[in-house]
């Protein structure tokens, strides 16, 4: 069997692939129309792809690699399809001139080569992916908190439409989120994983957000990575901790683990874009497009993040694999092995 592929006891899907596919539509468009009501976001249109070199696409841990491919009516000028869109929603605000306390959305497809294909990572990425203009009042953790909370709130409202519609999908999220720095998490469990923590702390309270990821921690490592030049996360936040920016993450019963929906957090401002650079020993970028329009004040402060589309799906119909709510490609092993214990893939 695949070492990455984690086949759940007895596992019997609660919904077939018919009503499976009905109830993604219904999940997609009622947790869409909520998150743009609750955070009062527009849907904009987004590019599957960006030129090559301006610093716009997103470079996650800052290690994986985009799919590219060269143009041939621009002399083979090299485009890259997106990571996220991290930057290129920042752009796009200034360019639509949003104010502060709105926002945009959208629907953002991607293509991830170097994924690890197991139950939850896929080659193909589909997500939420949002961004809001703040002012400098609200960069701050009590603000982000309040974003989470109002973005939980979506979660929980889409989790009982679902039940209402199907009464086999019982509700299980708690009532409130817990918020938990990273730090906290190695302190209480200190000698584990980052996540076997996260593991501890989703089982124990349901559903946590974790702040601060990207930076090192007390023990001198990263709860997780984070790219240098989106999130937040060398800000003090609350004492000694840093960070603005984090996780959400919720106890899934059917895998038995904890489970990422969202990474979020309040953006770079341009003293934080220059000490992050530095930290990750990429000073070289702040000469991109991207980076010199933030350092010459010319992009405007915002909290953003992404939300997993099929991720959401996944938990919320209750399924054991990415693929049982995507169409995607899966090594031969994998696609047997699913079908032998009913997990059945799009």
């Amino acid at each position: 069997m695949n070492e990455h592929l984690f086949i759940p006891d007895n596992y019997d899907p609660i919904l077939n692939p018919t009503r499976t596919e009905k109830a993604i539509k219904l999940t997609k468009d009622f947790f869409e129309q909520q998150l743009s009501a609750e955070l009062r976001l527009r849907r904009v249109t987004a590019p599957l792809f960006v030129l090559k070199g301006t610093g716009i696409n997103d470079d996650l841990n800052g290690v994986e690699r985009p799919v590219s491919f060269p143009i041939k009516f621009m002399n083979e000028t090299h485009a890259e399809i997106v990571h996220s869109l991290a930057k290129w929603k920042r752009w796009n605000l200034k360019k639509l001139e949003i104010p502060v306390g709105y926002g945009l959305y959208t629907d953002m497809n991607a293509i991830r080569p170097d994924e690890d294909l197991d139950n939850v990572h896929s080659l193909y990425v589909d997500q939420w992916d949002w961004e809001r203009v703040i002012s400098e009042e609200e960069r701050n953790l009590a603000f982000l908190k309040r974003i989470v909370s109002k973005i939980y709130s979506v979660m929980k409202r889409t989790e009982y439409l679902l039940y209402e519609e199907y009464p086999e999908l019982t509700p299980q999220l708690p009532e409130k989120i817990t918020f938990i720095h990273a730090q906290e998490l190695e302190n209480q469990y200190p000698g584990l994983s980052s996540k076997e923590k996260e593991d501890r702390a989703a089982k124990a309270h349901g559903a946590i957000f974790i702040i601060g990821i990207g930076g090192t921690l007390a023990h001198g490592k990263k709860h997780d990575g984070r790219a240098p030049d989106y999130d937040d996360w060398t800000t003090t936040s609350e004492g000694e901790y840093k960070g603005l920016n984090g996780d959400i993450v919720v106890w899934n019963n059917i895998l038995n683990r904890s489970f990422e929906l969202s990474s979020m957090g309040i953006r770079v401002d341009k003293e934080a874009l220059k000490k992050q650079l530095s930290i990750a020993c990429c000073e070289e970028r702040a000469q991109l497009m991207w980076h010199q329009l933030l350092l010459n004040d010319q992009l405007p402060l915002t909290i953003g993040g992404g939300i997993g589309q099929s991720r959401l799906c996944m938990f919320f119909l209750r399924k054991a694999h990415i693929g049982e709510v995507q169409s995607s490609i899966w090594p031969d092993e994998v696609i047997e092995t699913c079908a032998k214990h009913r997990i059945q893939l799009l």
